[in-house]
Formats: C-alpha cells, structure tokens, sequence
C-alpha cells in the first residue's frame, strides 16, 4: 500500500500532534483575517460563525490527506476542491488563484514554523518535504502559479505577504468573533500563540507586539508532555464540548 505521505515523512510527525496543530491553526486564523479574500469565508459563514468547529474540520481533512493512501488522498483533495465549486458556483464568482495559493502557502508555513516553535529546526531536507506535500495537494487541485521548489516557494510566499494582505472591517470583525467564540482567556492564548509563529508582516499588521508571554510557559508545557500531562492542558486551554476531538488531535 503506498501512502500519499511516506510513513517516515516529517510530514506526519507535524499533522500527528495536536499541540502542533493548534499553532497552526493559531497562526492561519491570523494570516486568514488580514487576507484580502476574506470575504469569501464571510460568504460561507463558516469561520467567524464557529472558529473551533472550522479548526477540527481543516483537522480532519488534513488528516485524511496526510494519513492516507494515494486514493483515499485524492478523494479527500478532490472533495475540496467541490466544496468550493459549489461556493462559487453559489456566489457568482470564482475565488482568485492567488487566493487558493495563499491558503496552502499558510499550511507550508505555520506547519514549519509551529513545528520549529514546539519542536526542534527543521533541517533543509525536511522543509523540502513540507513543501512537496502541500505541492501535491495544490497539483491535484489544478492550481495555476504553483511554486515548483522550496526556495521558489519562499520567494513567492514574501511576495504574497506584500500583495494579498490588509487590515480592514473583517480583520476587526473576525477578531471580535475569535473573542466571542473562545472567551477571554483561551482568546488571550491564541494572541500570544500567534505572536511565535506567524510572519513579521502579519505582526505589524495586527500590532501583535514581539514579545510572547507564552514562551516561558513552553519550556513547563514540554514537560508535562514528558509526563503525559498535555492532554490535561490541551483540555484546559479547549471548550469542554470539544472533548472528544481535543483527544483524537493526537495521533502519533
């Protein structure tokens, strides 16, 4: 059976941890709401209806993609991409190419960077197989301009961090619904996660500020996953109707 991720990729080890995704997810919901596309989730409704229900959804489908074999993967990436022909097909209107690239350049990014925030430096090689997933995954998708190496990609990635963003009324309404939907704390969390990972631009534009009060807290977190004591913070720092789905994040 061939995997679309080798059983031995980075790739896997990323996707498999749930501390790990919940940066990414921290760093994409900042990037999402500065970008100039944005209207599309308002479109939908998804995102700033119910911010953790998107969360384990995006979940989901990566993990159906990054865990799977070859078939199963495309059927997952093919689903995708209906889902969001059935949304244009609804609004009228055919969401941007640039704005599909953004989308997997973030999963490129936050998945490196969470992973070196948690973790440990990704050696070129591992980066190289980052970028080689996702690149499949925009490949099935048929997406147009795709960068065809890593280091196109970091190119490319500055130049979209130029164009496609802004701070607008949905970066401003997004956040006072990330507030609304997590309450003040676990809102604060997302703050200062965010703070670790996400690019310079993206900082400046929301005036996160440098310094992360979160980065002395790492160094207990990462011992009380020693103990296996995380599953106890994770549950602290998610609503108790996530439960469940707070404990399946881990796979590995």
């Amino acid at each position: 059976m061939k995997f679309f991720v080798s059983e031995n990729s980075v790739v896997r080890e990323i996707w498999g941890k749930g501390d790990t995704i919940l940066f990414i997810f921290a760093g994409a919901s900042a990037e999402f709401a500065l970008n100039k596309a944005v209207d599309w989730l308002y479109f939908t409704g998804r995102l700033p209806a119910d911010p953790l229900g998107r969360l384990f959804s995006t979940v989901n489908y990566a993990r159906e993609i990054v865990f799977s074999e070859i078939s199963a993967a495309y059927c997952a990436i093919d689903k995708i991409s209906a889902i969001h022909s059935a949304v244009e097909a609804k609004r009228g209107a055919k969401i941007p190419d640039w704005a599909y690239r953004d989308v997997l350049f973030m999963l490129i990014g936050y998945s490196i960077s969470s992973f070196e925030v948690l973790e440990r430096k990704l050696t070129n090689a591992e980066k190289d197989e980052v970028f080689d997933v996702f690149y499949r995954v925009g490949s099935r998708m048929n997406l147009k301009g795709l960068p065809q190496s890593y280091d196109e990609w970091l190119v490319m990635r500055e130049q979209h961090l130029s164009q496609d963003l802004v701070k607008g009324n949905y970066t401003v309404d997004l956040y006072k619904q990330y507030k609304k939907h997590l309450g003040p704390l676990r809102f604060w969390l997302l703050v200062e996660a965010q703070k670790l990972v996400v690019p310079g631009k993206v900082n400046r534009l929301l005036k996160l500020g440098k310094v992360s009060l979160l980065t002395p807290v790492l160094a207990i977190y990462k011992l009380a996953r020693k103990i296996k004591m995380d599953w106890f913070l994770k549950s602290v720092i998610l609503p108790r109707e996530y439960k469940a789905e707070i404990k399946e994040l881990d796979v590995i």
